[in-house]
């Protein structure tokens, strides 16, 4: 290279780094919100507020029933958190308060337990199930989710099992494809429920062990909590720890999330069907692990590709609204934007917007038959909107 050009070519790099140093500071993501997230406003973003704020003053009015939280992170930043304080006590009049964890109206356990700032996720924790599945597949434990699921349950009776389930993979099971009978979304929520039964049943696993085949294993989509629950005997043959152990050492400590509870069944083991709580805040860094390839402050949490391959349409068209579904998460895509989610009973909302490097969550607590507006439509409509403005 001459001279001149190398002195026009150090202008230019002169000239990019002097407009790169120009930017204001949120061109830049956000530090690891390990202790905890750095806060910012939409506008400092270069986002318009208006659609998050008309959401939040339908919600402060009852609009859409009793909502607890609402979290919104971009870009690695904590540009919303709100809460609405709701009085569980007096909507849990005239309710059977028996006090036990699976009482949904009891307010000592929901949403919140013994007073405890951690919410109620329910269905949220099969997305943080299949969150430690891909951890025990990073660390060797598992191999992937071709493995056969039968050899991880030798423990359980398996003399009555269907001779299909001995096809069944881990794939099968995350991707809600077991083939086992499960009347879940299709039924009220009573003793005609299976997972209502599963619920009072004294082993969760030999109960859904038990169950009859009405599908070979891969073919069949069927909404199934108990499916979700056999990860946890499953997690306990291949890592010798109990989910809930195991989640803190290789996922809540080190991503910073200290208070949580994880209700256990009668047999010792942890829910992983629903029975994990989180503050929404902390429950938005697996969002934001999901959104960074299972990578958190230069340390691999979950193996390369994990976060895509578990958030992907590994079943399409699952239900009338066109959603997909992967390995325990939903894909709500919307407008033109990929939506990642994990959604449980009762309005619990994780939503990934990875177009946008954006996190929300809604804590809800609408059990009590009430009739209001559904929350998690206007989410992602505020959400998208925001995102684009």
């Amino acid at each position: 290279m001459t001279p001149p050009l190398m002195l026009r070519a150090a202008g230019a790099v002169f000239v990019l780094a002097a407009s790169l140093a120009a930017l204001p500071a949120v061109a830049q993501e956000a530090p690891w919100p390990t202790r905890e997230w750095a806060r910012s406003t939409p506008q400092a973003q270069g986002l318009s507020p208006a659609s998050l704020d008309s959401l939040h003053r339908a919600i402060a009015a009852g609009t859409y029933g009793l909502v607890d939280r609402m979290v919104v992170v971009h870009r690695g930043y904590l540009i919303r958190s709100e809460r609405y304080p709701q009085d569980y006590r007096a909507a849990s009049q005239g309710r059977d308060t028996a006090s036990h964890q699976y009482n949904y109206y009891h307010p000592d356990w929901h949403p919140y337990p013994g007073g405890r700032d951690v919410h109620t996720l329910q269905s949220v924790t099969k997305s943080v199930a299949a969150t430690l599945i891909g951890i025990a597949i990073r660390r060797g434990e598992i191999a992937g989710p071709d493995a056969l699921l039968l050899p991880f349950l030798k423990d359980y009776d398996l003399s009555k099992v269907d001779p299909r389930l001995h096809a069944a993979t881990l794939d099968d099971v995350l991707t809600m494809r077991s083939g086992i009978e499960w009347h879940e979304v299709d039924r009220p929520f009573d003793s005609t429920n299976t997972t209502v039964q599963l619920e009072e049943s004294q082993d969760w696993i030999q109960f859904t062990l038990d169950q009859p085949m009405d599908a070979d294993p891969g073919t069949t989509w069927a909404y199934s909590s108990g499916g979700s629950h056999l990860l946890s005997a499953l997690l306990r043959t291949a890592t010798g720890r109990l989910a809930d152990d195991y989640a803190a050492d290789h996922l809540f400590r080190p991503l910073g999330i200290g208070a949580y509870h994880w209700k256990r069944t009668p047999t010792g083991l942890p829910d992983l069907e629903g029975g994990l709580y989180l503050e929404a805040e902390q429950l938005a860094k697996i969002g934001w692990l999901y959104l960074n390839d299972g990578m958190w402050d230069g340390r691999r949490i979950l193996r390369q590709g994990w976060a895509v391959a578990a958030t992907s349409r590994r079943v399409d068209r699952v239900n009338r609204q066109g959603w997909g579904y992967g390995y325990q998460w939903w894909r709500l895509d919307r407008d033109g934007t990929d939506v990642w989610a994990g959604l449980g009973f009762g309005g619990q909302f994780l939503i990934v917007l990875p177009q946008h490097r954006m996190v929300g969550v809604i804590n809800s607590w609408n059990v009590f038959g009430t009739s209001q507006s559904g929350v998690l439509g206007p989410f992602l409509d505020a959400l998208i909107a925001t995102a684009r403005s």
